[in-house]
């Protein structure tokens, strides 16, 4: 095989296994998004979140001799990250500053953004935990694929998963609306 491209991520470990290093660079290119999104979607930033991607790499090394079934190295580095993430996630992350509007016009506009920001949040935490992570996944533009892989569902699941996530979300805003 001249290009490593086309590969399947199966013909890709087992040439990776008998050192072809375009090879492993392919695999590094098809996979280091999703495990930053998994990464990401655990909450952690940016160290914490290069450790869990590094350690993550560091056991395929460790285990490529070891993989029953090559062609599942995506869901087998999707869960490895997942694992690697517990110990991580339960810290929490720092908060990145929110980008607010000009608040040249007068001070309500930055009021009412961050009361829509304040309810939206307030709203999620409302929100079981694999809709928060698919929300966080999803926000962040991550092709559905890999949004599948980082959660562990099968790909023809992420929409409807999507949209009942989406209509407990507008379900929450809405009784936050009513309380407010």
């Amino acid at each position: 095989m001249s290009g490593h491209g086309t590969a399947t991520s199966g013909e890709l470990v087992e040439l990776a296994r008998v050192g072809d290093a375009a090879a492993w660079d392919a695999l590094v290119a098809r996979y280091h998004p999703m495990l930053w999104s998994i990464a990401r979607a655990h909450g952690l930033s940016g160290p914490a979140a290069e450790d869990v991607v590094q350690t993550t790499w560091l056991r395929l090394v460790q285990h490529l001799g070891a993989l029953r079934s090559p062609d599942g190295v995506g869901g087998w580095l999707a869960t490895t990250c997942r694992r690697e993430c517990l110990p991580h996630a339960a810290v929490p992350a720092p908060r990145e500053p929110l980008d607010l509007p000009d608040p040249a016009p007068g001070p309500e506009p930055v009021a009412e953004a961050r009361d829509r920001l304040a309810r939206v949040a307030a709203a999620l935490e409302t929100l079981s935990e694999p809709c928060r992570r698919m929300l966080r996944l999803l926000a962040a533009a991550t092709p559905y694929a890999e949004v599948a892989a980082a959660l562990g569902l099968p790909r023809g699941a992420i929409g409807p998963a999507r949209a009942r996530c989406l209509h407990a979300l507008t379900t929450a805003l809405g009784d936050r609306a009513d309380t407010s």
